[in-house]
């Protein structure tokens, strides 16, 4: 039989018998019968229908696939459903009902994504930053973006992106 990705949750490597486990996501809480070892990617794709996040690379080194998780951005691909430690917020949960976050906003001003793929990844990442440090420097914006790769090169659109929504955070002050 071959196999390709994304593997359904019973062709997993390490997949068990099915137990419930609840999780909230975006603020709703979900139950769902994923074994505990499931990447939270695959929950958040093939079980939630949350397909914003992309899978990348399935080993952590891409970024396309970061998430938060309480607050702190992770990869999806790499934290399995036994792993969480509280709540998860997706691309989809960034906005605030209708409307869209600075950085949402901010992204669609510099026209950031080309092919796109990364760009739910690289946002969730520098939403991170914006809420350690609502006035980053270039250089603080370099380090935390690392993790995160763009095959189309708009890491100066990126941080263009994220030096206008930390102004826009901070009320019209450059950081």
């Amino acid at each position: 039989m071959a196999l390709s990705w994304p593997l359904p949750v019973t062709a997993r490597a390490g997949a068990t018998a099915p137990m419930s486990t609840e999780l909230t996501v975006n603020g709703t809480t979900y139950s769902t019968d994923a074994p505990i070892q499931t990447p939270l990617l695959w929950v958040l794709r093939d079980e939630l229908g949350l397909t914003g996040t992309k899978f990348g690379c399935g080993v952590a080194a891409c970024g396309a696939c970061t998430v938060h998780v309480d607050g702190q951005a992770v990869r999806s691909c790499q934290i399995t459903l036994g792993d969480l430690w509280g709540d998860v917020t997706t691309i989809e949960g960034l906005a605030r009902g209708d409307r869209l976050a600075p950085l949402q906003e901010a992204w669609i001003r510099h026209q950031v994504a080309q092919c796109g793929y990364c760009q739910s990844g690289q946002i969730m990442q520098a939403a991170e930053l914006l809420a350690e440090n609502p006035s980053p420097s270039d250089d603080d914006i370099d380090a935390a973006m690392a993790g995160n790769l763009c095959r189309c090169g708009t890491y100066s659109a990126i941080r263009a992106a994220i030096h206008d929504a930390a102004r826009s955070i901070n009320g019209g002050r450059a950081g």
